[in-house]
Parts: C-alpha cells; sequence; structure tokens
C-alpha cells in the first residue's frame, strides 16, 4: 500500500480547508484503517469551512475534517478481534468514553467526555481514515456507498422521528437541510398521516415534496401558524421535529403544537432563545426533548433496517463530487442550493 494520501484538512484559523498529501495513519491496538469510498458534507463541516464562532472555538487546527462516511477496511490493529480486512463499514463520529454514567448505563450518545472524529480529531474527507473499532457499523452490501454514507445524519433523523408512535398522526418538519429532509422521509414510512415541510429555501421544499411531504411551507409567503391549523382543524401537529435553529421558526413551532403534543429539538441557535414557557409549554402539557446524535448503536439498528426495505434517500443526494472539487461543494451549501453533497477520494 502506498505511503502517502490526499486528505482536505483545516490547517489553520480561518475560512477555508485545503487539499494536501499526508502520511497515511497507522491504526493502533484496537483500532482500524478505511479506505474511503465516499463521503457527505455535514452542516457541521460548512461551520468548520467559514469558521463561524462556533468553529472558532471549538476547531485546534490542523485536522482533517469529515465525519459521514462508507468504506472498506484494509488494516487492523494487533488487538482487534471482530473486524477484519475487507469489511464493508461506516462509523459513529462520536468516540465516547465508556466511563461515564451515562456511558455505562446505555445513553453513550450524551457521553460526557466525548470527541468527534473531523472536529476534534482526524476525520474521513481523507483516501483513508484511522478510526476506534467501537465506533465501527457493519453495512450489508445491498446498500450503495453513497447511501451508506449517510447512515449517520439519517440516524438523527430517525432518533427524532422515531421517539414517539406516529402512525395516523401528523408532523412538521421545521427546516429542511438535510437532516430534515431525512426527517421528512422517516416520519412517511413510519406512518404519519400528514407531514408538513417548512423553509424560506424553495429548492429544499421541491426535494421535500419527493420525500413524501403532505404540504409545503415557506414562512415568507404564508402564515406557519393559520396553514398548520387549517389543515388540522385547529387541533395542532403532534410532533414538530425542529431542524432549523431559527429563533422565530422555533416559536411559531411551539404555536403549532396540539396540546399534549411534542417537540424533538436538532436546530443549534446561534443566541439564547426566550420562550412562553407558561403558555407555549406548561399551559399546554408540551414535551421537550432534545436530540443529539444517534444512540449507539440502537438507532443504527432502525436506520440500517429502514435503508434496506422502505426508506429511500436517493433524493436527497443532488450532487456527487471529486474530493479536489470541494470549494465548488462548500460554495453550493453556502448558497443553500443542494441537498446532500457527496465526496469521492479516489
Amino acid at each position: 500500500m502506498k505511503r502517502k494520501m490526499k486528505a482536505l484538512i483545516k490547517e489553520k484559523a480561518g475560512p477555508g480547508a485545503a487539499i494536501i498529501h499526508m502520511d497515511i495513519p497507522e491504526p493502533g491496538p484496537h483500532d482500524v484503517l478505511i479506505k474511503v469510498l465516499a463521503a457527505s458534507i455535514c452542516g457541521t463541516d460548512l461551520h468548520i469551512y467559514n469558521w463561524d464562532k462556533w468553529a472558532a472555538s471549538r476547531i485546534k487546527p490542523p485536522v482533517v475534517i469529515g465525519h459521514e462516511m462508507s468504506g472498506n477496511i484494509v488494516k487492523v490493529g494487533s488487538g482487534v478481534k471482530t473486524w477484519h480486512e475487507g469489511d464493508y463499514v461506516s462509523l459513529e463520529c462520536h468516540k465516547t468514553c465508556g466511563q461515564c454514567y451515562q456511558c455505562r448505563t446505555g445513553q453513550a450518545h450524551i457521553c460526557r467526555d466525548y470527541s468527534i472524529l473531523g472536529v476534534d480529531i482526524d476525520g474521513c474527507f481523507a483516501e483513508y481514515v484511522r478510526v476506534p473499532e467501537t465506533n465501527l457499523w457493519k453495512n450489508d452490501r445491498i446498500i450503495p456507498p453513497e447511501i451508506a454514507c449517510l447512515q449517520d445524519p439519517v440516524g438523527n433523523a430517525v432518533m427524532a422521528v422515531a421517539s414517539v408512535d406516529i402512525t395516523g398522526k401528523t408532523v412538521m418538519i421545521a427546516g429542511c437541510g438535510s437532516i430534515g429532509l431525512f426527517a421528512v422521509g422517516v416520519a412517511r414510512v413510519l406512518g404519519a398521516s400528514k407531514v408538513y415541510a417548512v423553509d424560506i429555501n424553495d429548492y429544499r421544499l421541491k426535494i421535500a415534496q419527493k420525500m413524501g411531504s403532505t404540504s409545503s411551507i415557506n414562512p415568507l409567503r404564508q402564515n406557519l401558524l393559520e396553514e398548520v391549523m387549517l389543515g388540522t382543524r385547529g387541533e395542532g401537529v403532534d410532533l414538530v421535529v425542529e431542524v432549523s435553529g431559527n429563533e422565530q421558526c422555533l416559536l411559531d413551532a411551539l404555536k403549532t403544537l396540539k396540546h399534549g403534543g411534542r417537540i424533538a429539538l436538532l436546530g443549534i441557535p446561534q443566541e439564547k432563545i426566550y420562550l412562553d414557557l407558561a403558555n407555549d409549554v406548561i399551559f399546554k402539557g408540551i414535551i421537550l426533548a432534545g436530540i443529539t446524535g444517534r444512540e449507539i448503536f440502537s438507532t443504527w439498528y432502525k436506520t440500517s433496517a429502514l435503508l434496506k426495505s422502505v426508506l429511500d434517500i436517493s433524493q436527497v443526494i443532488t450532487h456527487r463530487m471529486r474530493l479536489e472539487q470541494y470549494e465548488e461543494a462548500f460554495r453550493i451549501m453556502q448558497l443553500g442550493e443542494c441537498g446532500k453533497i457527496i465526496l469521492y477520494p479516489d
């Protein structure tokens, strides 16, 4: 095997990134080395590329970015017993401590001391990536690489939507970035009777329709509360999946919830948000649920099963590009003219 690989790296503080040639990492005793077949760009990668306030406070360059991938194991560490060369895998991007209360009680997705591949340690926008064996997920060959690399964000959608029984229920997806678009598809295959897709980007609302939304609402042109209340005969929706992180969208979404409804919060606001807890939450008996990552690995089993059977997410993939085209890929993301962008290192 060659000794150097190309990788997309955040070399220094500030906007942008660069392709470099670097040594192929050597797996430690409990690591594996994976040849990356496909990787997808996440909103987190865009934050890092743009170098916003969050990235500046979290990222310590240099680091290879990217955390959504699929590939084949090409080398295993000396202590690895259950994984083998040739295994077709994806990765859970959160490297957990395994020792805190949360990890030891089946809640590793909210580990108190975790690190993230492509954020805190080198990630997968490269020809090869080194991954701890505990982060591996074995893929079925029936799932193609460009779909298998999306199980991380699809898992976010599955965890949010499948947290309650939505069979015959009404659901609103507030924010149609890629996770929101996946959530539309998940809601439909799990039996939601109505799925409202909400976004100010008409390009993404059209993708939401292809994913199965029964109604599309652009708050710049339509009154969100009026539209939902008219469509639900004044009851409101059973579940809101809030993925926008936008303050006004969140406040409006709370008002669209029926009494006793649930809101799954995934979107990350830029600033603190003040809620009318008395009228919009307490007196309505609303359940607020924070969603971070995926349950490890419970959500992965659900996600994989759905992708192998009833969930088609191919409509969300709008661009397929070589790793070297990363600048164009991030430009398209900045404009919001895409669903998911897949990068191919080789």
